[in-house]
């Protein structure tokens, strides 16, 4: 297989040049403290179209050549290797279609027209995309660009990696979201190159995890569905190019909840003033809840991999996240439907210093006895302690409560 090299890479580098941005590595006192460790974000939702897609996508289709590129290139995503696809090709006048999953992110969706793409939606994830995508590209005569087993596409994403190494030289190791393993074969090719005693670390959400399986099972394994919030790395396998890298130069493997993404990414806007989605917070998720082990002082580069992230999904990731630090917390009782019932409830909260948030009352439920109301409050607490007190103090005056 023609698998990228470091001079590969660099190549690209060149290419890049004055194309994508050298984007920010900027060490986190707050993540610093947390883990123990000397973190430092690799901040690429600052990138051009909000990801590092820009990178791999811009190195293919500079690369075609000029009677393929006129035929136009087509391209499958969930959303920020279309952006980075339709981008690239805006920048090299190439035509550009791109074929992405049916629930795809709003804001993605929009960008990608923006940038003068033909959209296509079509399929449940990137995978169904990704056939339709083939299919149109032999009909319509144009280059398939794929999101990430592609040599070029690999070596774009590697430069990535130059630039940790540029700005943080003695990194020990590197955290680095995986979907299809793009991004992180072409950092540990470029990272393993020049330091080859860094650790390279893989992260991947639970409900889309491939790695472990297929690592241990030497081949890759094909998932038959995923689920995560994370959806840029929502894919059911990696390459056939990226899995012998990762093979080769990954240390180790973390995979991580949905909860704990959605606390990563709601930490990053509180404490780092940034903003990520779901991919860009993975990598962050595994270090702050353990997953990954690091020393004290162990200097660390978390890839921040993007920012693309649609406002209805971030309001829900922002009180997952809050519910996560015990900030916001769901709480169900049934009262007397009497009248003053609900009176008493509130006035025994109010007296926890809880807010109200918001009171869903409901007499006609069927599982509740007549004479009887269900209500669920939703309340903003200051943590996990003062959530235990106000459940003891309801549970003190006699009501039982159930925590959802």
């Amino acid at each position: 297989m023609n698998l990228p090299t470091l001079a590969d890479v660099e190549e690209a580098r060149k290419r890049l040049a004055g194309v994508s941005h050298h984007t920010p590595l900027e060490p986190s006192g707050t993540f610093s403290e947390m883990t123990g460790a000397d973190v430092w974000l690799k901040l690429e939702n600052l990138q051009r179209t909000g990801s590092f897609k820009i990178r791999g996508a811009y190195n293919k289709i500079a690369s075609i050549d000029p009677a393929a590129r006129a035929r136009g290139v087509v391209a499958a995503s969930a959303g920020n290797h279309a952006q980075g696809v339709a981008l690239a090709a805006k920048l090299t006048g190439v035509p550009a279609t791109i074929v992405m999953p049916e629930r795809a992110s709003l804001a993605k969706a929009e960008a990608v027209r923006g940038y003068g793409a033909d959209l296509i939606l079509f399929g449940k994830d990137y995978n169904e995309a990704e056939a339709k995508a083939k299919e149109v590209g032999a009909q319509r005569g144009q280059t398939f660009v794929h999101a990430f087993d592609d040599p070029l596409v690999i070596a774009g994403q590697g430069t990535l990696g130059l630039e940790i190494l540029d700005d943080l030289p003695d990194a020990q190791t590197i955290i680095v979201p995986v979907g299809g393993g793009g991004l992180i074969a072409g950092v540990a090719t470029a990272i393993k190159a020049k330091r080859p005693d860094a650790r390279i670390v893989a992260v991947e959400p639970t409900g889309a995890a491939k790695l472990p399986d297929s690592l241990h099972k030497g081949t890759i394994q094909t998932l038959s569905g995923v689920n995560t919030i994370a959806d840029g790395l929502a894919t059911r396998r990696v390459g056939e190019l990226t899995f012998p890298i990762i093979r080769r130069h990954v240390h180790e493997t973390a995979t991580v909840d949905d909860d704990v993404i959605a606390l990563a990414t709601l930490l990053l806007l509180e404490r780092a003033k940034t903003l990520v989605e779901g991919a860009g917070a993975a990598a962050l998720a595994a270090l702050i809840s353990g997953k990954v082990k690091v020393e004290k002082g162990e200097k660390v580069a978390v890839v921040c991999s993007g920012g693309n992230i649609d406002v209805t999904l971030l309001d829900q990731v922002i009180q997952r996240g809050l519910a996560q630090t015990g900030r916001a917390v769901r709480l169900r009782t049934v009262l007397d439907d009497r009248p003053g019932a609900l009176r008493d409830l509130l006035a025994t909260v109010a007296a926890t210093g809880a807010n109200v948030e918001s009171i869903e009352h409901d007499r006609a439920r069927g599982d509740v006895a007549l004479g009887k109301a269900e209500v669920l409050l939703k309340l903003d607490t200051r943590g996990p302690d003062h959530v235990a007190q106000v459940i003891r103090a309801l549970a003190e005056k006699g009501y039982r409560v159930a925590r959802e």
